[in-house]
């Protein structure tokens, strides 16, 4: 039985990707200049207008107008944005949960990791183009390569799965924002040669693949300008594209000892794992907590049927390996680091740039057959 799967990403000129890098490279800066800042700055965008909000407890000096400003020029925005700020200090309450003897959760929540082996970064094969598309789109504009194209942008693949596990790509949808009176036939013919076919491997594509480029017929308005955006809102893009389930909250913004963003993390780290060293071919985990407890308070483990051992050994190669403890996620993966602005776009798994998508050395491990 054939099936079809659909994921979309966003270029970083999207209003809600804008917001999520403002968002980041304000707790990188709070993290460069004081690794125990706790963060929870967003924002919001619509046309000129920024409004910079949320609780920070840091030693930082942080001017958060021009950090903002920063983004959106790196970004290609030129207008000259009005920035709002109203940031407080972080609740003592919530505070006193987190910093104690050992490093505890900075709020409860479900989070999830997932991965699969049906590509080399062990992700969905829908998700990782959508996301390779609009760092390409990104890429030619950047570089004068399709000089007419603006910051704004959306891709979205549809995988065909075949009986065979076999997988082609059933249609790719791109919509680009342009200068105008661009001609219409330029943009999908450069679109084509210069995003598409770099990206999307040969041997996925068929004579019945669709290409599906600015089906609106004009995309000259965009970002801000017309749409508003808020940071977080982006999680499904973030994560697996809809593959793997999602947890309660978003990534951007928040500090490591906000576990919806750790523990997200360390639960695709140890998924990949699982993956890569043979164990499942896919694999899903979740992953709970209690504001002020270190120890996660559950943790479920689903192979979809394609574990390759018992579940209950997988479960021991976690055990034995692995360590959910807050404090243990920070430690082992490095996370009191300026390193979040560069997840806040193109997808936060799936690069080899972050810790969290390293493979860990074990050493000989028994295990019993399925």
């Amino acid at each position: 039985m054939s099936y079809y799967f659909t994921s979309e990403s966003v270029t970083e000129g999207h209003p809600d990707k804008i917001c999520d890098q403002i968002s980041d490279y304000i707790l990188d800066e709070a993290l460069r200049q004081d690794k125990n800042s706790h963060m929870a700055v967003e924002a919001t965008i619509k046309d000129d207008f920024i409004l910079i909000y949320g609780e920070a407890k840091t030693k930082a000096i942080l001017d958060y107008e021009s950090l903002a400003k920063r983004v959106l020029k790196d970004i290609g925005y030129v207008e000259n944005f009005n920035v709002l700020v109203k940031v407080s200090k972080q609740s003592a309450e919530i505070n006193n949960s987190v910093e104690k003897e050992t490093i505890c959760a900075g709020d409860q929540g479900i989070m999830f990791g997932y991965a699969t082996d049906e590509t080399e970064e062990l992700m969905p094969l829908s998700i990782t183009l959508a996301n390779q598309l609009a760092q390409r789109l990104a890429y030619v504009r950047k570089n004068k390569i399709i000089p007419y194209l603006l910051p704004d942008g959306k891709t979205q693949v549809t995988v065909k799965y075949v009986e065979n596990s076999s997988m082609i790509v059933d249609k790719v949808i791109i919509a680009c924002q342009h200068q105008e009176n661009i001609l219409y036939e330029k943009i999908v013919s450069d679109v084509k040669k210069y995003v598409i076919e770099p990206v999307i491997d040969k041997k996925y594509i068929t004579e019945n693949t669709k290409y599906m480029i600015n089906t609106s017929g004009s995309f000259v308005l965009g970002g801000p300008f017309a749409d508003s955006g808020t940071t977080g809102r982006k999680i499904v893009c973030d994560t697996y594209g809809g593959v793997g389930r999602i947890g309660g909250g978003c990534f951007s913004s928040k500090d490591p000892s906000k576990v919806d963003r750790s523990a997200a993390y360390y639960a695709r780290y140890v998924s990949k794992n699982i993956v890569h060293y043979g164990l499942a071919k896919k694999c899903e985990i979740q992953v709970s907590y209690a504001i002020g407890h270190s120890k996660p308070e559950s943790i479920y483990i689903e192979t979809y049927n394609t574990n390759t051992v018992n579940v209950e050994n997988i479960y021991q190669f976690v055990e034995k390996y692995f360590d959910f403890s807050v404090g243990n996620i920070i430690k082992e993966l490095g996370l009191l680091r300026p390193i979040y602005y560069k997840t806040a776009s193109y997808g936060h798994f799936g690069r080899k740039i972050f810790p969290w998508e390293q493979i860990k050395n074990v050493e000989n491990f028994g295990i019993n057959n399925k």
